[in-house]
């Protein structure tokens, strides 16, 4: 029996293990006002604070919400709760709706995007000052882009069925997750294929700069081949000083050690800036990265932090806790941005990346040819006769790898089936034969063809669409219950921010300073 056919029947003699997995989903998505250009109002009152709402938040702009379910044991349970909280949203917002794209809505000159704002208090203060440096470092065009992010973890007692190797669980659970990471590493730019939903942009995006794309609609851009520009050089891509920082995912300690050295190493051209400008804090420090989270990946390994600690010190000290995916477009189509079978499928993927085989990437973990298969996909990904460079160091075909691993799929998906019952999970893998056999099929065609054909604009269609999904939400509002419960937590959060501002503490230099201290150095570097 060879090591996958081992772990297969192990899955398979404890069935109730899959049941205890557990997938949250952070979405994002502009506010826009009804002619859609950026909002420029505040975050709405009537959605709590930004800074202490668990459950509704923003990200890096002001008018750039983000919706964070609680961990869920099923799909259902998880897309119940992201859908209460769009209509929550929907219900609160006045004369503005919720843009359903990934790529942004029309916006303003980028001095006239406002920054995310979280009060007074150190710990706002500490966000706001932080994305201060990333329009700084990036500007902030970049930042207003949205996506899915799709959170997953795995029971404590699945690294032992698999024969994980490790002193004790937590060893076992972090080489578990780096594992996983590698695998998704090598195989993510299938996502991108199946899933990439942003070919087009509106010329607006380019706030004048020149670019290879065309114009295939009014004031629309395009490249012909494309399935995902969010995840191209054109948005969340690392630029020049994160382009040195080359992560491993072999093992935690070293991927930790980079990270370390990144937060701590100043660069040269952050370092012109500074952090203060007339007297005003415009970065946290003059670092490669800011804070840990400055660093754009498709994945991360994650562990919950406490107040003001740093995450490189919390995955030392405790482990990888889950994983984050991080490259899911938003689905235009759908009123959610992520329909149920991609979170089928997303389950069964990710299962399947954790279990198969996963050798470490030679050459100090740098990962290349899966780093240029992502990059060729997001930017060609349609383009006939395209291929890529496999694990084993072969050229094949996109539509083969394809096929061949959604073919691997195809039992870990029969596993979840039997474990939740249905035949959702298999169905959700069928359902993408049919892309790989034909592009015409995945939704970045689908979405290049339609803007092409009836010449609508960009902005247009997806303001028409994001205006019909939020009426198909406010169609079927919350119970009068389900809506108290979400009004009380808004409520409270503003409460919970005013009594942090009202308490004394230090002065905000010596918590950044504090914040500072607080990454712990890696235990090769402590004397």
């Amino acid at each position: 029996m060879t090591t996958r056919q081992h772990r297969l029947a192990a899955l398979r003699a404890h069935p109730h293990i899959l049941r205890s997995i557990l997938r949250g989903i952070e979405k994002e998505g502009l506010r826009v006002n009804e002619q859609g250009q950026l909002a420029q109002t505040p975050h709405p009152s009537a959605l709590g604070s930004a800074l202490s709402n668990e459950h509704v938040t923003t990200d890096y702009a002001e008018a750039l919400l983000e919706l964070i379910t609680s961990p869920h044991d099923t799909v259902a349970g998880l897309l119940t709760e992201l859908q209460e909280l769009h209509t929550f949203v929907g219900s609160k917002l006045q004369g503005e709706i919720v843009w359903n794209q990934s790529m942004p809505a029309l916006l303003p000159d980028e001095k006239d995007i406002a920054i995310g704002w979280y009060g007074s208090s150190n710990t706002g203060m500490l966000k706001h000052v932080y994305r201060r440096g990333l329009a700084e470092r990036y500007g902030k065009t970049m930042q207003c882009i949205a996506g899915v992010h799709y959170n997953f973890s795995l029971p404590d007692e699945m690294w032992g069925v698999l024969g994980q190797c490790g002193q004790d669980l937590q060893e076992q659970r972090s080489k578990g997750y780096l594992s996983l990471i590698r695998n998704f590493t090598r195989y993510s730019w299938l996502l991108m294929y199946l899933f990439g939903a942003s070919p087009a942009i509106s010329k607006n995006f380019l706030q004048g700069a020149s670019s290879q794309l065309s114009q295939i609609a009014p004031d629309t851009l395009a490249l012909p081949y494309a399935t995902s520009l969010r995840m191209s050089d054109l948005g969340y891509q690392n630029k020049e000083a994160q382009a040195e920082l080359q992560l491993c995912y072999n093992d935690l300690d070293t991927f930790i050690m980079r990270m370390y050295h990144a937060a701590v190493t100043p660069w040269p051209a952050y370092e012109a800036i500074g952090t203060h400008r007339d007297g005003e804090w415009i970065q946290l420090n003059t670092h490669i990265l800011q804070i840990e989270n400055e660093y754009y990946s498709s994945i991360r390994p994650k562990r919950t932090t406490g107040p003001c600690e740093r995450p490189a010190t919390a995955l030392a000290e405790r482990g990888v806790e889950y994983v984050e995916v991080r490259c899911m477009d938003i689905d235009p189509t759908a009123p959610l941005g992520i329909s149920a079978q991609t979170c089928h499928f997303l389950d069964t993927f990710l299962l399947y990346c954790a279990v198969e085989d996963s050798p470490y990437f030679p050459d100090g973990g740098f990962c290349q040819d899966s780093k240029t298969n992502f990059a060729s996909v997001v930017k060609e990904g349609r383009k006939p006769g395209l291929t890529l460079i496999n694990q084993h160091k072969e050229t094949v075909s996109l539509p083969a790898w394809g096929r061949s691993i959604l073919d691997g799929m195809q039992a870990y998906a029969e596993l979840l089936d039997e474990s939740f019952g249905g035949t959702a999970h298999q169905e959700a893998v069928q359902a993408q034969y049919a892309k790989l056999e034909n592009a015409e099929h995945t939704p970045s065609a689908q979405l290049y063809e339609l803007l092409r054909s009836t010449q609508q604009s960009f902005q247009a269609f997806t303001l028409q669409s994001s205006l019909e999904h939020q009426q198909h939400l406010l169609a079927s509002p919350l119970s009068a219950e389900r809506l108290q419960q979400y009004e009380r937590a808004a409520s409270a959060s503003i409460q919970a921010q005013q009594v942090l501002e009202a308490t004394p503490s230090e002065s905000f230099a010596e918590y950044v300073a504090r914040y500072e201290r607080n990454l712990t150095p890696p235990l090769a570097l402590r004397s």
